[in-house]
């Protein structure tokens, strides 16, 4: 293997996969969800960056075609793992979530067993979006942990009554709990939105790849 720049963020990522989790375990919060949701951040951009670079400066090693989609899948794993254990397990987390990882675990055996003729199941524009949309959903997620704490604090000890004069305006917003609120409400509808609309994408993309692997899945 060489250790080309674009191999070297690959390897990058695939590290900061299990950083995402494991700084809730170092750190206490809300500076573990700002450090996993920096990691994640960044991990998502050199998924990107390793990619156009290798292209771009005939870079492109079986190392890199291997450890590429394996850090991808691990990244966005581990943080839904992360985000069902911040914001709990209900319907609208569980579901979209149990889907990806479906179709994450069904791609894998399929290009597995396929072996030399996985190269039939190339990356689809429509699987490039799916990522790009899991990635701002997630990212949204772990916002939405930290409005929720920022929140939550800054609430302890007012009654229900000053907390809506302050939302209304009744009351003047000297602690900045409208936008907090605001944040909480945006991130928090808006991740769940963009999480279904991952896992239908998820879906979408898993069933195309079927259709393409089934003249090879075809008994002769």
């Amino acid at each position: 293997m060489q250790w080309t720049l674009p191999n070297i963020l690959t390897v990058a990522r695939m590290i900061a996969a299990p950083m995402v989790a494991l700084v809730f375990l170092i750190l206490p919060r809300p500076f573990a969800d700002w450090a996993a949701m920096t990691i994640f951040l960044l991990a998502s951009l050199t998924d990107y960056v390793d990619g156009y670079l290798a292209r771009a400066w005939n870079q492109i090693s079986r190392f890199g075609a291997m450890l590429d989609p394996i850090a991808d899948k691990a990244v966005v794993v581990i943080a839904l793992a992360v985000i069902l254990g911040i914001h709990g397990i209900t319907a609208w987390t569980l579901i979209p979530v149990v889907a990806i990882l479906l179709r994450e675990v069904f791609v894998s055996g399929l290009r597995e067993f396929l072996g030399h003729q996985a190269g039939t199941l190339k990356v689809t524009p429509l699987a490039k979006w799916k990522t790009m949309v899991q990635m701002v959903a997630i990212t949204m997620l772990f916002a939405w942990g930290l409005f929720d704490h920022y929140f939550v604090m800054q609430t302890l000890g007012m009654n229900a009554e000053i907390v809506s004069g302050i939302l209304n305006g009744a009351i003047r917003d000297d602690v900045g709990l409208g936008w907090k609120f605001s944040g909480l409400m945006l991130s928090s509808y808006g991740g769940l939105v963009l999480l279904w609309c991952a896992a239908a994408l998820t879906l979408l993309t898993g069933l195309d790849y079927f259709r393409k692997a089934m003249p090879y899945l075809t008994e002769r």
